[in-house]
């Protein structure tokens, strides 16, 4: 019989960083404090500046990072408790049952934090980054760090980033990073294991500088090992919550977003959502749109329907499927497995989101902007960590903030000093930055 992951062990109250120090008496849970820290954090508050997928707003609102990951915490939370009840019921009467109450805390903390790690202006934030030490002026910087150290920068990924940014020491903060839950840690590991294992899709789980950290993380919470090699390791079950969250979220609200853009018509629009509902169901969603004479209000009307599905569908995917996740034989995501007709219209939407909504004007020039900004950064940063007696990097570090060890011992340090103080930054600030560097904008005299 294949080995199964404990529930008990992989619901642990344990802090990362913290774990010599007696846990304190607070009428929050330990995971609910995991989730109040996020949200009081500079690092969340910055994502209400970084692109999700459209510029911006000015006079029409689209998803930013922040009210983006805070829609995927409300849907992430349902299915967490749905998962709740249907475990509590098959594990009734063991001594760890209580533990289960903690699960829509946990999974909706990991929503939070899940795009934490993502730069500036969306994914073409890490594809600048890839882009510029595979093709670009970072090509030069090859012999100057480790092969993992080189593996990790051209393939930069915003999941690897997001648990450094939780679970690493910056200068003058404290030990374990925000010394969240090692359960809450877990959770965000899409894909638990190196850059150097990247070998199917360029998606990894952590840096070099963090295997130490995610060992731990392994090893506290019995996650096994998928293979021989015991590089791999299986993911946390909640992980594909987390997944499934961010999953219908950013499909869904992508479509709504388009529409108040004017990029998709009510009707494009309607039709795309009521294609996830047949027969009687459909009927009576129909009726419902005609009580209602407000067509932003009508498409929230089919958004929350078509969440309310796909949130029940992957909840009973994770729960048919649980002792599979418990031993790692799990095959893709929960979206991946809901029934013909909800698959259907979901691929559906992707299909149409990708030629109408992805490869629009305004995103593809926020893409390419992007792309050059982040480009140049890292050129006059990188140059300036590597040779900081030039007057010009003197200049340039010293506006840099403390916490990010741009004079580190090693250069693959200092490098990845850089990316850490690019990858926090907003759009705005970005953008503010690159303007200066070019003398195209100057305090006020």
């Amino acid at each position: 019989m294949a080995q199964l992951m404990q529930w008990n062990r992989l619901l642990s109250t344990l802090r990362f960083g913290q774990e010599q120090l007696p846990q304190s008496q607070h009428a929050r849970t330990e995971f609910q404090r995991d989730y109040d820290r996020l949200i009081f954090s500079s690092s969340f508050r910055r994502l209400q500046n970084k692109t999700q997928v459209f510029p911006l707003p000015g006079s029409i609102f689209v998803h930013n990072r922040l009210t983006h990951s805070l829609e995927v915490s409300c849907v992430g939370r349902s299915l967490a408790n749905n998962a709740a009840v249907f475990l509590t019921e098959k594990y009734a009467g063991e001594e760890w049952i209580h533990k289960l109450q903690s699960l829509d805390d946990i999974v909706a903390t990991a929503c939070l934090a899940h795009d934490m790690g993502n730069p500036p202006f969306g994914h073409s934030g890490e594809r600048a980054i890839i882009s510029y030490f595979r093709e670009g002026n970072g090509q030069r910087l090859r012999d100057k760090v480790t092969e993992h150290q080189w593996s990790d920068f051209t393939h930069f990924d915003g999941n690897a980033n997001a648990f450094r940014l939780l679970s690493h020491q910056f200068v003058g903060r404290r030990s374990g990073g925000f010394a969240l839950t090692y359960s809450t840690l877990a959770s965000i590991i899409k894909y638990p294991y190196s850059s150097l294992e990247a070998t199917k899709k360029p998606k990894f789980g952590f840096f070099e500088s963090e295997q130490e950290s995610f060992q731990k993380v392994v090893n506290e919470l019995g996650l096994l090992p998928i293979d021989a090699s015991g590089k791999k390791f299986c993911r946390h079950p909640l992980v594909y919550l987390v997944e499934a969250a961010d999953d219908i979220c950013y499909q869904i609200m992508d479509i709504e977003d388009a529409n108040h853009l004017k990029l998709l018509s009510n009707e494009e629009t309607h039709d795309l959502l009521l294609r996830f509902f047949e027969g009687e169901t459909r009927a009576k969603i129909e009726r419902g749109l005609t009580h209602l004479d407000d067509s932003n209000e009508k498409v929230a009307y089919l958004r929350s329907r078509v969440i309310g599905t796909l949130v029940y569908e992957c909840s009973e995917v994770f729960n048919h499927h649980e002792e599979e996740i418990l031993t790692g034989t799990f095959q893709g995501a929960l979206i991946d497995h809901i029934s013909p007709i909800t698959a259907g219209a979901y691929r559906h939407c992707s299909e149409v989101a990708f030629k109408k909504i992805y490869r629009a004007s305004d995103v593809v020039e926020i893409e390419l902007a992007g792309h050059q900004i982040i480009s140049v950064l890292l050129d006059k940063l990188v140059d300036a960590v590597l040779y900081p007696e030039k007057a010009y990097s003197q200049l340039l570090l010293d506006r840099v903030p403390l916490q990010y060890d741009m004079r580190a011992a090693s250069e693959g340090d200092r490098i990845m000093a850089v990316l850490d103080y690019i990858s926090g930054m907003t759009d705005v600030y970005a953008l503010d930055l690159y303007r200066k560097i070019y003398g195209m904008s100057l305090p006020s005299l």
